[in-house]
């Protein structure tokens, strides 16, 4: 599926649709874009931004021989309350036989991904990364992600909705921090992305800002292409140090 997001190749979808469960979901990107897709008649989409699964793009993985890094379900949540245990098992099977790709999955269901793989032998091909929107809903998640053992453990901080504070970094290797797109969009202090960053750099963490969104450091609301991606001047767009030595994205 064609895509804009830049700390990945292309995006793999093996289900569709998902429900809002926190003040990160408020303004779903992916809702309002599967609408478009459901007037279009695409496969997957036929309810909506109703979950559901796609069979038929389950094994696209299998089809691409070069070495690519894929975002798993940028259109949906892999650990979705609704997705079959049976399939998620499929996924993982897609997963294990591409050993040559790297599969970026990223959730704001944190117990159900623990419940799930702290119970398995996780794919050394699989970099996992929560959402941390803000401190009641997104600090409690990283607290499951760091006691899993995957190659990479990342935080999606995006949409920044407050001062996130002190963090716990522990254990975390990438650290991507953007604002929200959008008409409704809220407001990003740049305080709060300078104090995620400096955490970063004391923590030796890669880091990543993604974009300003519809609100610039100014406080101004504009398109979000005139805001632009630099923070204090400079654009910070940091990969671990695995990415660097397997792929081209830098």
């Amino acid at each position: 599926m064609a895509h804009k997001i830049e700390w990945t190749e292309q995006t793999w979808n093996p289900s569709a649709g998902c429900s809002k469960i926190s003040s990160g979901c408020k303004n779903c990107y992916a809702e309002a874009m599967a609408l478009r897709l459901q007037a279009m008649n695409t496969e997957g989409y036929e309810n909506g931004f109703k979950f559901n699964t796609v069979p038929s793009r389950l094994n696209d993985p299998l089809k691409r021989k070069k070495p690519t890094v894929y975002f798993v379900n940028s259109m949906s949540d892999i650990f979705h309350e609704d997705m079959p245990h049976e399939y998620l098992d499929k996924i993982l099977g897609v997963i294990r036989n591409t050993p040559q790709h790297t599969y970026q999955i990223l959730t704001k269901r944190a117990d159900r991904m623990y419940n799930y793989l702290s119970k398995k032998d996780i794919p050394k091909n699989i970099w996992l990364g929560v959402t941390v929107e803000n401190v009641k809903d997104g600090l409690p998640r990283i607290e499951k992600l760091r006691n899993l053992n995957a190659t990479v453990l990342f935080l999606s901080v995006e949409p920044l909705l407050e001062d996130l504070g002190e963090i716990n970094l522990t254990n975390i290797d990438w650290v991507i921090v953007g604002g929200e797109s959008g008409n409704r969009a809220r407001p990003m202090d740049e305080k709060w992305v300078l104090n995620i960053k400096q955490q970063c750099e004391i923590n030796d963490i890669a880091f990543f800002f993604k974009q300003w969104g519809a609100w610039g450091a100014d406080k101004v609301k504009r398109n979000k292409k005139e805001n632009g991606k630099s923070l204090n001047g400079k654009i910070w767009q940091q990969y671990p140090e695995i990415i660097e030595q397997q792929y081209i994205l830098v």
